[in-house]
């Protein structure tokens, strides 16, 4: 099955990306008046998916995480982590993906188990997680410039504000999930220490 993942996610990342320019071209080859605001919802809301889509498939099958250096992936402001988690409501949305997607025992599973070992897989899979949605995050803002270019200001709005809720509320998510299990880790270390002591 594994095998046959590496096979078939990459064809769909691939057919995403195709559709993905096929859009745009057929935006561009069109005025931003033609459209109707339900279209317009419906344009902005696929280009954003196929984008995500892109990233996700691939990351699926193989550990895109890799990519980016491991220095990346290491918190170095906390603090302001938390502050952006808060003020920004993340907590809100974790509450909407318990309820959702991560309800799903099965879902909740494939992150953690609830085994040390499974602390490692949860680590790695905020990581596969976080380069998903920042490589999406980057290619929406590139497609939604070109789109600015042309004058699709309503599509590149709508874009915009399924970018920030769809792949930056997710990375800050995985990184304060991070920051927690950071905290976990240095406690047992701390416990362990101790009890050497005595």
């Amino acid at each position: 099955m594994k095998n046959l993942k590496k096979i078939i996610f990459p064809i769909f990342s691939l057919f995403l990306f195709y559709r993905t320019i096929e859009l745009i071209g057929y935006l561009n080859s069109n005025s931003s008046n033609e459209f109707s605001i339900l279209e317009i919802v419906t344009i902005s809301f696929l280009l954003t998916l196929f984008i995500t889509g892109i990233f996700a498939f691939i990351g699926f099958a193989y550990p895109t995480n890799r990519l980016l250096p491991e220095s990346y992936y290491k918190i170095k402001n906390p603090k302001l982590l938390e502050y952006l988690y808060k003020i920004l409501g993340l907590k809100y949305f974790r509450i909407i993906l318990l309820i959702t997607f991560w309800g799903i025992k099965k879902n909740r599973k494939k992150y953690f188990n609830g085994t040390k070992k499974g602390l490692t897989n949860f680590i790695y899979q905020t990581k596969q997680s976080e380069f998903g949605h920042l490589g999406a995050f980057f290619m929406i803002l590139i497609c939604s410039i070109m789109l600015l270019l042309n004058r699709f200001y309503l599509i590149v709005l709508i874009m915009t504000l399924l970018n920030i809720i769809g792949n930056v509320y997710p990375i800050i998510l995985q990184r304060f999930h991070r920051i927690r299990i950071e905290k976990i880790t240095n406690y047992n270390k701390d416990c362990e220490k101790k009890v050497k002591m005595y």
